[in-house]
């Protein structure tokens, strides 16, 4: 098998913090493909590259998103009710491969993904520029023995989740097979929980004493610059999904208001 550490975002820039580059928190804005309309897909992706992101989430969506809260289970009714599939959201990435120089992290569940093949699937990943896959309901020992090899192969990271109730062992266990970024989840709530309502600190500082091959970013509840500056005490970057799905559900003036909010978070 490829040593996994070896497997880099091919248009990424991302360093782990004991390189010798200079460092900076990441920032990492989450979208669902197909809101507000269904041609916006482009559009938000050049915003988010523009105004500072060093990274791109992009939701597939999906009938049943279980592990999502009411925001983006909305974006992803209005998404697949606009006409949103995985085949136009390949189309429409490959049609600005060229221009996007961030990393594109596709996420979504696993059943969709198996129903359009997943070999097929990373295949259109690979030609349509995207870095890598989160899919939170594909168990760590299916993907061992079935997935990554071929996720190797189209030269794709896989991101797995970890929340603050995951045992030290599984943390690192979970770190050895991801790639790219581990995603740590504020907590073990569904996405758009405040992360005020939370404990972060004894978490993530403990993420950050197990010295972690990747990068760990901490998602769930970033809703401002104070939140971000609070969960990146102790992580190397941010996700922020709901509070950005808000903007582009609210529709009006959306283009602006992404700019200026994403802006409000890297300045």
């Amino acid at each position: 098998m490829t040593d996994q550490n070896n497997i880099q975002y091919p248009t990424s820039g991302i360093q782990h913090p004991a390189s010798n580059t200079q460092y900076h928190k990441k920032l990492n804005i989450y979208f669902t493909a197909g809101v507000p309309e269904l041609e916006d897909t482009t559009e938000i992706l050049k915003i988010i590259q523009s105004a500072g992101a060093e990274m791109v989430e992009i939701g597939m969506p999906y009938s049943d998103p279980v592990a999502d809260g009411p925001v983006i289970q909305k974006a992803h009714e209005l998404a697949l009710k606009n006409g949103m599939t995985i085949a136009k959201l390949f189309e429409q990435l490959k049609s600005v491969k060229a221009e996007i120089k961030i990393p594109i992290i596709l996420m979504g569940y696993i059943n969709p993904v198996l129903s359009f093949g997943f070999v097929n699937f990373c295949r259109e990943c690979a030609e349509s520029g995207v870095s890598g896959l989160i899919i939170p309901d594909l168990p760590p020992i299916e993907f061992e023995k079935n997935y990554s090899q071929i996720l190797q192969k189209y030269h794709l990271n896989f991101s797995f989740l970890v929340t603050p109730e995951t045992s030290d062992e599984r943390i690192k266990y979970l770190d050895s097979l991801s790639s790219g970024f581990l995603y740590a989840v504020s907590s073990s709530s569904t996405t758009g929980s405040s992360v005020k309502e939370i404990d972060n600190e004894k978490y993530l500082k403990n993420l950050s004493d197990l010295k972690l091959k990747n990068l760990v970013m901490i998602g769930f509840g970033i809703q401002s610059k104070e939140d971000f500056r609070k969960v990146t005490q102790f992580s190397d970057g941010g996700i922020i999904g709901t509070a950005f799905m808000k903007i582009l559900l609210e529709k009006e003036n959306w283009k602006e208001n992404a700019t200026n909010f994403i802006q409000s978070i890297v300045n």
